[in-house]
């Protein structure tokens, strides 16, 4: 299953994002853009933060997600900006004076398929490996960013979740494939 956006309902997701960071950011009551009725469907989603460096480079800001949903999508995407903004571990709350460098960028996920490693395509879906307590997870656009093929994909990501190289090809491991579809604020 596949959710169709128009580019109305992108425009609304990627408002939704913005004006629940510059809302909290601004300590004002946030101001909700309306949406169609596709963003009330029940996917995963993830917001990335990017910010611009002083050499015009996009560096990664912060990036947090939600593999499933339980609610609304656009209820999902205000809580995941707020959370990459605010609470990833890898990056400091983002601040005022940070919020016009800024870039939003929104992955809308496909639901999971379970999937063997000859299934993935690099840069056409994203991978969720599970084995025992441990998971980790690429969305699709990180191995075209990274010019990762299938193997250095899935080598990668077992060193994501933790487990010893070679942990996709264990019988006790779940793959998964999914695909995204991905849009921000500077047009990607």
């Amino acid at each position: 299953m596949s959710l169709e956006l128009s580019n109305d309902d992108k425009g609304a997701l990627l408002a939704t994002a913005r004006e629940a960071i510059e809302s909290r950011l601004l300590g004002r009551r946030p101001a909700w853009p309306e949406g169609g009725q596709a963003l009330q469907a029940r996917l995963g989603a993830f917001v990335t933060l990017h910010k611009r460096s002083s050499y015009g480079r996009r560096l990664l800001r912060g990036c947090i997600g939600r593999m499933s949903a339980d609610k609304a999508l656009v209820l999902t995407v205000r809580d995941m900006a707020l959370a990459a903004a605010f609470e990833d571990p890898r990056f400091p709350p983002l601040i005022d004076r940070e919020l016009e460098a800024v870039d939003v960028e929104i992955s809308v996920l496909s639901p999971f398929e379970p999937c063997s490693p000859d299934d993935v395509v690099p840069g056409v879906h994203g991978v969720l490996l599970r084995r025992g307590y441990s998971s980790g997870v690429f969305l699709p656009q990180v191995a075209a960013e990274q010019g990762w093929g299938r193997e250095e994909l899935l080598e990668e990501l077992c060193v994501k979740a933790g487990v010893a190289a070679g942990s996709y090809l264990a019988p006790d491991a779940s793959l998964y494939r999914f695909t995204a579809t991905v849009f921000g604020e500077l047009g990607s």
